[in-house]
Parts: C-alpha cells; sequence; structure tokens
C-alpha cells in the first residue's frame, strides 16, 4: 500500500493582492509552496507528491523542486476551473497508477505549517476506516442567524457538537476516484465552497475525524501571510530544517 499526497496548488490569489499566486509568494527566500512539500518530502509515510498546478507555472514548480530537494515530487498536474476541478484533475490522474487500496493525501498548497504528527495520524486513521478529515474542537460560541433578520438570532449550537476541518484529507483511492467520477455525472458536492470532504458527505459517505492542529493555517491574506512568518520565527530553531 502506497500513500500519495495531492498539492492542491492552482489559486490565483487575488485575496492576497500580490501580483503572483500567493502558493509563489516568498518568504525568507522560499515559497510557500515550497514549504508545504517539505512537508510531505520529510514524512517517512509518503510515498510520492503530485501537484495539481495554476497554468503557466509547472516549469517553475519543477525548477523549484529541484532547488530545495523535493525528490518525492512525481508529476505536476494542470489545475481546474475550480478547487473541485483541481482535486478531480489530480485524482484522475493517478488512474492506472494507483491501486484501490492506496491512501491519497488532499492538501492545500496554501497550509505549509502542516506537521509530521497530524499528517501521521490523517494516514493511520485513512488506513484503519477509508478516509479521514483533521480537525479541531471549536473554542466559539456558535450561534444561528434568523431567517428573517439575519442582525438577530434566537439560537446558537453547542460548540461541543461541531468540528473545524481542513487539510490534509485522506482516503482510500479506490474509494476517491469512484467519488469524483460520481459527482462530476450527477452534478453532486461540486459547486461553490465544496471541497472533497463535503462533497463525501453529500455522497451519503461517513467520514473519520483525525487529529488537527492551530497552527496548520490557510495563507489567504496578507495578516495571515504575516502569522505565517511569525510561526517561521518562533519555530526555526525547534522544527525547520
Amino acid at each position: 500500500m502506497s500513500t500519495i499526497a495531492i498539492i492542491i496548488a492552482g489559486g490565483s490569489g487575488h485575496r492576497m493582492g500580490q501580483d503572483i499566486p500567493k502558493q509563489f509568494i516568498n518568504v525568507y527566500d522560499k515559497p510557500v509552496l515550497i514549504y508545504t512539500l517539505e512537508s510531505f518530502q520529510r514524512h517517512p509515510l509518503v510515498d510520492e507528491i503530485e501537484v495539481v498546478c495554476i497554468e503557466g507555472w509547472h516549469d517553475v514548480v519543477s525548477a523549484y523542486a529541484k532547488q530545495f530537494g523535493i525528490t518525492k515530487l512525481s508529476r505536476i498536474v494542470l489545475g481546474g476551473e475550480t478547487g473541485q476541478e483541481s482535486i478531480r484533475n489530480g485524482v484522475y490522474a493517478l488512474e492506472g497508477t494507483c491501486s484501490e487500496d492506496d491512501i491519497v493525501i488532499i492538501h492545500d498548497g496554501i497550509r505549509p505549517l502542516v506537521d509530521g504528527e497530524v499528517l501521521t495520524d490523517v494516514i493511520h486513521t485513512a488506513q484503519k476506516y477509508g478516509n479521514a478529515v483533521t480537525s479541531m474542537p471549536y473554542n466559539e460560541q456558535i450561534f444561528l442567524v434568523d431567517e428573517d433578520d439575519e442582525k438577530t438570532t434566537t439560537k446558537y449550537v453547542r460548540r461541543e457538537t461541531v468540528r473545524r476541518v481542513s487539510t490534509p484529507q485522506a482516503y482510500r483511492f479506490g474509494k476517491l476516484l469512484w467519488a469524483y467520477k460520481k459527482a462530476f455525472a450527477e452534478k453532486i458536492g461540486i459547486y461553490g465552497s465544496s471541497y472533497t470532504n463535503t462533497m463525501m458527505v453529500e455522497l451519503g459517505e461517513k467520514l473519520h475525524f483525525a487529529s488537527g492542529s492551530d497552527k496548520n493555517i490557510k495563507l489567504t491574506t496578507k495578516d495571515d501571510l504575516e502569522l505565517f512568518k511569525a510561526y517561521l520565527k518562533a519555530d526555526k530553531d525547534s522544527w525547520l530544517k
């Protein structure tokens, strides 16, 4: 059984307000995407890395991989118009090379602080149950907006009953391939903010929680980028190799 990571780097990064996609922004002389890839390169349970890349940046990814020693990179796949199309393209590119029981990890290229313990747990959970989504408890109060007046509320959700989920997520390849073919054929769970985990639930699948980390931030805004820099300064002596 092999473990393959699909790293999604297909976004344009408009919300960051930069001239280049945010996954290629340099932080301390290293692109954000490379920080992400290094986490998977270091992990002993990850056998292979596939990058799903925005059009026109394939050669850049390849050059950076060589420069920074990302030897597990096996292929670079063209992204789609949406996040779900990009993931689908990455999954389809593995057809014919992966066995049904291989574990496929899906991870955002702009989540560069995923640590080894999180990856280990998501892999082991997926091996045991067939899928795994990283999760964290929700520590704030959650209220529901009233249907007649969005500025008021009369209902809340017990925070003990909810979880925050993100990437990395992992699935057995056979189930993942089936899900994307069915979802795109029947237009289920592929629009808007849909992701693999929400699509799976819409297809009737039960998902299993794995461990997450508050440090596993998604770099969407300039404030996120500054927080990432702060983490690097604080932790580089203990974890940055």
